[in-house]
């Protein structure tokens, strides 16, 4: 990374910390300088050393977002960068796909959480640090996309063979409509922003190869240029350049790392 690249002197909020991706979100930003909230409903360790400081809160929760804000002001905490990036996703694993829902059977209830988590969340986190952003005149909102924000899912990765049509597992809508959604909210903020020097952009992430199922991972290869998934450690040099000055010419746009996979 060149010298503009790094995040000295700033603290930035990941939400969903503790995930797959978000401890190495984690790990990027405090490896170019920056102090890090990690944020998750789950229990995280206390502290890795300096830099860090672990948050327990629903993002989905008004009143959890308010009380966290609060008290990261009462401690002198200033969030200079904020990256939405908890979601909830129905993972592939060593046994095909994990969660799948057919569109037809749905539960309203899943679709309200998992949309509450990964774009409520967002709009609710953006709210509660955007402003102090503007007021300060600058900050950099970051949230973590997919290929799905820009395509829909391709289903025909995740069939089972002798299974009926009716049960062939498929990717739920959820997560392709809040991923898509982000991209709005995106260029919304850019531009309702601009003048009050806060950027926002986001980051379009193809899948990441993590033990699943080998028929998946050869079928997702076979629709990738590249002719393979991502490495865990290929993403987070990207988030760390839009986190930066590295970046201050850009807002409002995509940054896509998948291969080449909506190339095709």
């Amino acid at each position: 990374m060149g010298e503009g690249a790094r995040l000295e002197g700033r603290t930035a909020l990941v939400t969903g910390g503790a995930g797959f991706l978000g401890r190495r979100w984690v790990a990027a930003l405090r490896g170019a300088g920056a102090e890090v909230v990690s944020v998750d409903v789950v229990p995280q360790a206390a502290g890795e050393g300096g830099g860090l400081r672990t948050e327990h809160a629903d993002i989905a929760d008004p009143g959890a977002v308010a009380r966290l804000a609060g008290r990261l002001e009462a401690d002198g905490v200033t969030v200079d960068v904020l990256v939405n990036n908890a979601a909830v996703d129905a993972a592939v694993g060593a046994a095909g796909l994990e969660g799948s829902a057919r569109f037809e059977s749905l539960p309203l209830e899943r679709w309200e959480r998992e949309v509450a988590v990964g774009l409520t969340g967002a709009f609710l986190c953006c709210q509660a640090f955007g402003p102090a952003m503007a007021a300060r005149g600058r900050g950099v909102i970051v949230s973590i996309g997919s290929d799905l924000s820009l395509v829909a899912p391709d289903q025909r990765l995740y069939r089972v063979d002798g299974a009926a049509e009716g049960d062939q597992p498929v990717k739920p809508v959820t997560y392709s409509v809040v991923k898509t959604a982000l991209l709005g909210l995106t260029r919304y903020l850019a531009t309702y922003w601009a003048d009050r020097g806060v950027r926002a952009n986001l980051l379009c992430l193809g899948g990441v190869a993590r033990d699943q199922d080998p028929t998946f991972v050869q079928r997702v290869a076979e629709r990738i240029p590249l002719g393979r998934m991502a490495r865990p450690d290929e993403y987070g040099e990207a988030l760390v350049f839009l986190c930066s000055d590295a970046a201050s010419y850009m807002t409002g746009a995509t940054l896509v790392l998948d291969g080449g996979r909506t190339a095709w």
